[in-house]
């Protein structure tokens, strides 16, 4: 997973990238995201190479959070070339996830 703290390495490591990018908006104080971490390990792992999974701390980040219109974290945004294809937000169970993830990888 690729740790995002400004604008210019999200736009090398989310918008300028082909691969689905998984896009977490978190922050360390924030039990749900906590509980969401270890699920977006999982899909980490299972999905090397296909999907690119990107975690920005809300605290870290706030312009990159406030451009995207994170209310409440976590929130998963879905970018496929640079563009925003879907979105989760609170700590959801792994197979909605891959749900969400499974049409953009067919393609």
């Amino acid at each position: 997973m690729i740790q995002v703290k400004t604008v210019e390495e999200f736009q090398k490591e989310v918008i300028e990238v082909q691969v689905l990018v998984i896009v977490d908006f978190w922050a360390n104080w924030c039990p749900p995201c906590k509980m969401l971490a270890p699920v977006l390990e999982e899909l980490a792992n299972e999905y090397e190479n296909r999907v690119r999974i990107v975690k920005v701390d809300v605290d870290e980040a706030r312009d990159l959070a406030r451009h995207y219109d994170v209310m409440s974290i976590p929130t998963v945004l879905f970018f496929k070339e640079g563009k925003i294809v879907d979105t989760s937000i609170g700590a959801v169970p792994k197979a909605v996830l891959v749900e969400k993830l499974k049409p953009y990888l067919e393609s």
